[in-house]
């Protein structure tokens, strides 16, 4: 005996039991077929039961080779019932639609398969010298990384097979659907090898059943024991499983089979209860599904025609029994008024619907009376058939007949065919040179083409091809009237080619000269068309960068505009508080003077009363002297600021001193007392306007009307040194068109130039009439007499313009020769300078 470790002995004694068990399963299976009586019997009635597909949460050796077993059984019963079925209608010519159907061979490949099949690495591994399950599985992924039929057991549905390692098993997806294996018990529950002392041991047993039928089996396995005596003898239960698969489906195939379909009603084996949806899956996952659209469109029921006749002959009369099997197949269906759909005619077979060869063999079965009435039935048809033939023939001969004068047509036409060949295989030089010397007109129409884009000497160049022209047909003419061999015309045709080509090369010549020269004039005019495109790119760039500049002195004049207007905020804010803290003051000063009143009242009073008593008493009253009251208002007078008195100067004096004084405070008192006596009379002639229809000043409503709040609100302006020139634009309605119907619709636009806070220029425009040019010093009287600081053009945000906005404008107008024209009358300092 050889000693074994712990794991060795318990895989012996695994080793031996599964022997035994299989052993004794062999020994009564032989001694069944022992006591079956009919061992010489050729036919015989088998039944086959399997085990169905398996799915368990754990799926083991057991379960791998079941469903390896259904998948051959289903690829059995695919090849039987769908393939060989619709072979046949092909074969037969029937025109069934074809049923498509899965195929499992690819998933029994996988298993199969020789040196990459499952059960081949398996038996691989065994052999190893320490042989483990997760190296079987690393091996069974990577022979077959790139088969559909194997994945992951995280690609799972079940949640329990997604937790198994991938070096832990192996999902199959079988024709039913994918199942997980566990590989750990695969390498033990495949080994069935037993050690040879144990064999020794089992043969010398004292039972002698057990002895008989080991010994039985060492003589089936001696030649190959006797090349490893002294090795363990491996005999894997996949390949025996396998081997025996494989014998079962050969004799399958070589008999008729029947197939029965067991179907689960339900999952808890209970009775009277169906679950549609479970049966329906189990039916797909068989593929019954395809059977029975198979079915449904095929004819299941067949027989041959002559087994059809021998079947019938006895109930028919021998009129109709000497008939060919197909036809005698035919005139029954025919007399019996079968529907046509429920039967088909076949190249050697006639196929029925499911059960329509029932109903045929009970009508073939009936009485006397019936048979006699289909015989009738079957003798009219043989009569109509026949007939049939007969039209048929004569049809036949009738189209022979016309076949033949047909044939005879078309020898007259080959013989008309023959001979316009010869006579066109005689005359083919003459009409081939003609066409190529007819070629050459489309020559001269190019010629043509060419000299009509010639500007000089075209006159010529039209003679000479008038002249080639002429040539050309004269040609035509001696080869139709001339008998010319090929070469005669062919050297004529040369000599007129050479003609043309060296005329065209003389005008394409003329024509190019005449391009270069055009191309010249061209390139020249490009040139200059180049020089103003520079030019004028110049001009562009100089326009963006005025365009720049003026945008950049806009955001200046806005900046400054935002400057003031924050300083005029501000110092409105100073006003307000002042005027705030004044009010105040002189509401103190106010209840002051009302208690001092009150008291100079009540010391009155007390006076009076005193008196009064002194009188009837005869005493003498102490004269009380009274402080002298204040003004009412609080007002102190404050000395006059102004240095200048011009209230008694007339208009002429101040007009000279304006326009000829250098004393700048001086010229300033001037400006502010001539623009006072404006305001003064403008304020009278509004007075008295429905007295007096004189012309107002031209200056838009908002501009009056922000003066006439700046006198109320006392706002003055800044004293500069040196005056600013400033510009500003704002929309403007005449004078003339305020009081009209729509008139405030028909606006244009009211330019100022202010020299300092006083205007200088003044300029309207309007759509449909002309410009209105006003200047300091010469129209005063209709220009805005406000200042720039009560106009509140400055506050107008997007007002005030550029300078060169405002002279464009005004050049474009004839500002420049009204200036000039009164350049002797102009006030302001600075239209003085400018001009």
């Amino acid at each position: 005996m050889v000693p074994l470790k712990t794991g060795e002995a318990a895989s012996a004694r695994d080793a031996l039991a599964k022997s035994v068990y299989s052993h004794v399963f062999d020994h009564i299976v032989s001694r069944i077929n022992q006591a079956l009586p009919f061992s010489t019997s050729k036919n015989f009635i088998g039944i086959l039961d399997i085990a169905g597909f398996e799915y368990f949460q754990h799926n083991s050796f057991e379960q791998f080779c079941i469903n390896y077993c259904n998948e051959k059984l289903q690829q059995f019963f695919n090849q039987r019932i769908l393939k060989e079925e619709q072979e046949m209608y092909e074969k037969e010519g029937l025109g069934v639609k074809r049923i498509e159907f899965t195929d499992n061979a690819d998933c029994i490949e996988l298993i199969e398969r020789k040196g990459v099949g499952i059960f081949d690495i398996l038996d691989e591994e065994h052999k190893l010298p320490r042989p483990t399950y997760d190296h079987f599985t690393t091996e069974v992924y990577n022979k077959n990384k790139n088969h559909r039929r194997i994945g992951l057991p995280r690609k799972s549905k079940l949640k329990a097979h997604r937790e198994i390692r991938d070096d832990q098993g192996f999902l199959i997806r079988h024709f039913a659907g994918g199942v997980v294996y566990n590989t750990e018990q695969f390498l033990e529950k495949n080994n069935d090898a037993l050690h040879h002392n144990l064999e020794f041991l089992v043969a010398e047993s004292s039972n002698g059943l057990v002895k008989h039928m080991f010994s039985k089996g060492q003589s089936a396995s001696a030649p190959s024991s006797a090349k490893s005596t002294g090795k363990l003898n491996f005999d894997s239960v996949g390949s025996k499983f396998r081997a025996q698969l494989t014998k079962l489906l050969e004799k399958l195939k070589s008999t008729g089979t029947s197939f029965i379909r067991c179907i689960k009603p339900n999952s808890k084996m209970a009775d009277h209860m169906f679950e549609g949806s479970n049966v329906l899956s189990q039916l797909q996952c068989a593929g019954m599904h395809n059977v029975l659209d198979l079915m449904q469109q095929g004819f299941p029921s067949r027989t041959s025609f002559t087994e059809l006749y021998n079947m019938y002959k006895r109930y028919l009369p021998p009129v109709l029994a000497r008939l060919d099997p197909r036809l005698f197949c035919k005139a029954l269906f025919k007399a019996l008024g079968l529907n046509e759909h429920d039967f088909k005619f076949g190249m050697t077979k006639v196929f029925f619907r499911a059960g329509k060869f029932a109903e045929f063999d009970q009508m073939m079965k009936s009485d006397p009376e019936n048979l006699a009435k289909l015989v009738e039935k079957v003798k009219v048809w043989l009569i109509r058939s026949r007939f049939k033939k007969a039209q048929y023939g004569a049809w036949s001969v009738i189209k022979l007949r016309k076949k033949i004068e047909w044939r005879r047509e078309m020898l007259i036409k080959i013989q008309k065919t023959v001979k316009m060949w010869i006579t066109k295989r005689r005359l083919r030089p003459k009409y081939k040179g003609i066409q190529k010397v007819r070629t050459l007109h489309k020559e001269l129409v190019q010629m043509d083409s060419i000299i009509n884009k010639l500007k000089k000497n075209k006159d010529s160049a039209k003679a000479k091809c008038q002249q080639l022209t002429a040539l050309i047909n004269a040609t035509i003419q001696k080869i139709k009237v001339q008998p010319m061999s090929r070469e005669q015309i062919d050297s004529e045709y040369n000599a007129l080619l050479a003609q043309v080509h060296s005329q065209i090369q003389a005008v394409s010549k003329m024509v190019e000269e005449q391009r270069m020269n055009e191309e010249k004039e061209r390139l020249r005019k490009i040139q200059e068309e180049m020089e103003r495109e520079r030019l004028k790119k110049e001009a562009e760039e100089k326009a963006r960068k005025e365009e720049e500049l003026r945008r950049i002195q806009r955001m200046e004049l806005e900046a400054q505009r935002k400057a003031e207007e924050e300083k005029r905020r501000i110092q409105e804010e100073e006003d307000r508080k002042a005027a705030e803290k004044l009010s105040s003051e002189l509401a103190a000063e106010q209840e002051d003077t009302e208690r001092r009143r009150q008291a100079i009242e009540q010391e009155r009073r007390d006076r009076e009363l005193a008196l009064r008593l002194a009188q009837e008493d005869q005493d003498q009253v102490e004269d009380v002297s009274l402080p002298a009251p204040t003004p009412a208002n609080g007002a102190v007078k404050r000395p006059s600021l102004k240095k200048h008195d011009l209230s008694t100067w007339k208009y002429a004096d101040l007009r000279d001193t304006i326009n000829t004084s250098c004393d700048m405070e001086l010229l300033d008192a001037c400006k502010e007392e001539f623009h006072r006596r404006l305001k003064v009379y403008h304020a009278w002639k509004t007075k008295n306007k429905n007295k007096m229809e004189t012309e107002e000043q031209r200056a838009p409503q908002d501009v009056v009307h922000a003066g006439e709040a700046a006198m109320h609100l006392g706002i003055t302006e800044d004293d500069d040194d040196e005056p600013k020139q400033r510009f500003f634009r704002i929309p403007f309605i005449r004078p003339s068109d305020r009081n009209q119907d729509g008139g405030y619709q028909n606006k244009g636009w009211w330019y100022a130039h202010f020299d300092g806070q006083w205007i200088a220029r003044q300029l309207e425009l309007h759509p449909d009439k002309h410009p209105v040019l006003l200047l300091s010093g010469v129209d005063d009287l209709q220009m805005c007499e406000l200042s720039l600081a009560e106009t509140g053009l400055t506050r107008k945000r997007g007002a005030e313009v550029l300078p060169a906005d405002f002279e464009s404008q005004w050049r474009a107008c004839g500002g420049k020769e009204y200036m000039l024209k009164n350049r002797t009358r102009i006030s302001s300092q600075y239209l003085k300078k400018f001009l």
